[in-house]
C-alpha cells in the first residue's frame, strides 16, 4: 500500500487495518509512507523530511503537486521490486511525497495490478481535493482558471490546473489493471463522471472499529472535562475549528439559539479559543480512540457541520457508541444516517440543525441508541468491508 501516512489519522488507520487482517489470512503486506513515522513492522519512509519540505514549497510556489520528490520516488520504485508486491493498493498520492511522473510511468511499464481506493476527489480534478462548495464541475471536461487556488493544495502564483488534470488524465488511464474504490456511493457516482470512468468501479464503505468504539460510561471523563451532566449535550468534532471555515461559523450561529439547559462540546485545535461563547466547552486534544468514544458515550447527539465528505467516518464513530447524529444534505454525509438513526438537514441551514436537536431532546438519546449501533454493525463493519477490499484484489488477480 502507498499513503501520505501510515497508523496517523483515518486513511493511515485504514491502511494499517488492512495490513493486519492481511498478515491474519497469511497474507504479506508492506505500507510505503510519505510523512510522520509508524509503529508498523513492514513500512518503508519515502524520501527524507528535508526532501518532502521542498516538495512542499516547490508546490506552493510553483503551483505544481507531484512533480517533486524524485529520489524518494526512485528509492520507492526499488523497493517496489524487492518486495515484487502482487497488488499495489493506492491511497492518498496527494501530500508532497511523490513523484507522480516516475512513479506512474514504472506501473505502466511493469503493470502490476492495481487497487485505488479515492478517499476524495483529487485523482480526478487537476488541483483539488473538493469542489461542492465552490461548485465547480470543470473536471468533468477539462480543468483550468482553479477557483481554489489558494486552498489545498495551495498554490501562492501560477495556476497549473490544466497541466495538472491533463498530466493526471494520461497517466492514471495508462494502467492497463486498475479498479477504483470510492469510499461512498456519493463519491463512486462522480468517479463515474470522470477520466476514471474507464475502470471497474467498486465502492466500499470506510469502517469502524466497534470494539473500541461502543458505549463507554466513565464518570472520570465527566470530571475530567467538567462536563455538567444535567444538560443536554452536543458534541462537535473537526481535527481544525478555524474562524474562516464554515464549521465554526455555523458552530457560534447554534450556540446563540440553544436554551441554558443545553450545553456543546468543541473537540479539536481551535485558532481562536477567546472567540468561544460560554456554552461551549473547547476540548483540545483528546488522547486516543478510546477516550474519544466515552466522550461520545456520555453526549445526547453528534452534530456534522462540515460540508464536503466523502464518507464521514466521524459519523459512524458517533453513532457506534450510541449517540444519534444530525448531518448536512451534502455529499456522502447523508448516507451514513438512517431514519432511526439521526437526522439530515438542509445545508448549511442552522435553524433546521437546532429543529432537529429539538425532536432528539424530546425523544431521548436512548430512543436512537439501538439503531445507531446497529447500523454501523451492518454497513461500516471492519472486517466485512476489509474483506469485500480483499475481494477486489483476488478478482483483479484472475482477470
Amino acid at each position: 500500500m502507498i499513503n501520505t501516512v501510515a497508523g496517523y489519522g483515518s486513511t493511515g488507520s485504514i491502511c494499517e487495518d488492512i495490513a493486519n487482517l492481511l498478515e491474519q489470512q497469511g497474507h504479506e503486506c508492506y505500507i510505503a509512507y510519505g510523512q510522520l513515522s509508524t509503529s508498523y513492522h513492514k513500512s518503508f519512509k519515502i524520501g527524507t523530511r528535508i526532501e518532502n519540505h521542498l516538495h512542499n514549497v516547490g508546490s506552493r510556489l510553483i503551483g505544481k503537486q507531484g512533480y517533486f520528490s524524485k529520489s524518494g520516488t526512485k528509492n520507492l520504485i526499488s523497493y517496489i521490486e524487492n518486495v515484487k508486491p502482487d497488488i499495489i493498493h493506492l491511497h492518498n498520492l496527494h501530500g508532497n511525497y511523490l513523484n507522480l511522473q516516475i512513479l506512474f510511468e514504472y506501473f505502466i511499464k511493469v503493470q502490476i495490478p492495481i487497487v485505488y481506493t479515492l478517499h476524495d476527489c483529487w485523482a480526478f480534478t487537476g488541483k483539488c481535493a473538493h469542489f461542492t462548495d465552490v461548485q465547480c464541475y470543470k473536471w468533468k471536461t477539462q480543468c483550468y482558471s482553479c477557483p481554489q487556488l489558494k486552498k489545498y493544495p495551495p498554490s501562492l502564483f501560477f495556476d497549473y490546473s490544466k497541466d495538472m488534470y491533463v498530466d493526471k488524465k494520461n497517466w492514471f488511464t495508462s494502467i492497463q489493471k486498475m479498479n477504483i474504490i470510492p469510499v461512498s456511493n456519493w463519491l463512486a457516482s462522480e468517479v463515474e463522471q470522470s477520466f476514471l470512468k474507464k475502470y471497474p468501479i467498486t465502492p466500499i464503505y470506510n469502517w469502524v472499529n466497534h470494539s473500541i468504539f461502543k458505549e463507554t460510561i466513565d464518570r472520570e471523563v465527566i470530571k475530567r472535562y467538567n462536563i455538567d451532566e444535567n444538560k443536554f449535550t452536543i458534541v462537535l468534532v473537526s481535527a481544525i475549528w478555524d474562524t474562516k471555515d464554515v464549521k465554526w461559523q455555523d458552530a457560534l450561529k447554534l450556540a446563540t439559539m440553544i436554551d441554558k439547559d443545553i450545553q456543546i462540546l468543541m473537540i479539536g485545535n481551535v485558532s481562536s479559543p477567546k472567540l468561544l461563547p460560554k456554552n461551549i466547552k473547547h476540548i483540545p486534544y483528546v488522547n486516543g480512540k478510546e477516550e474519544l468514544a466515552k466522550i461520545y458515550s456520555i453526549s445526547d447527539v453528534y452534530i456534522h457541520l462540515s460540508t464536503e465528505d466523502t464518507f464521514g467516518k466521524v459519523i459512524a464513530e458517533a453513532l457506534s457508541c450510541g449517540t444519534p447524529a444530525i448531518v448536512y444534505n451534502s455529499t456522502a454525509c447523508p448516507e451514513i444516517i438512517d431514519n432511526t438513526s439521526g437526522y439530515v438537514v438542509e445545508k448549511r441551514n442552522v435553524k433546521e440543525v437546532y429543529e432537529a436537536v429539538l425532536k432528539i431532546k424530546e425523544k431521548g438519546r436512548i430512543f436512537f441508541s439501538k439503531n445507531c449501533r446497529e447500523r454501523v454493525i451492518k454497513e461500516f463493519d471492519l472486517k466485512t468491508n476489509i474483506d469485500l477490499t480483499i475481494q477486489v484484489y483476488k478478482k483483479l488477480l484472475k482477470t
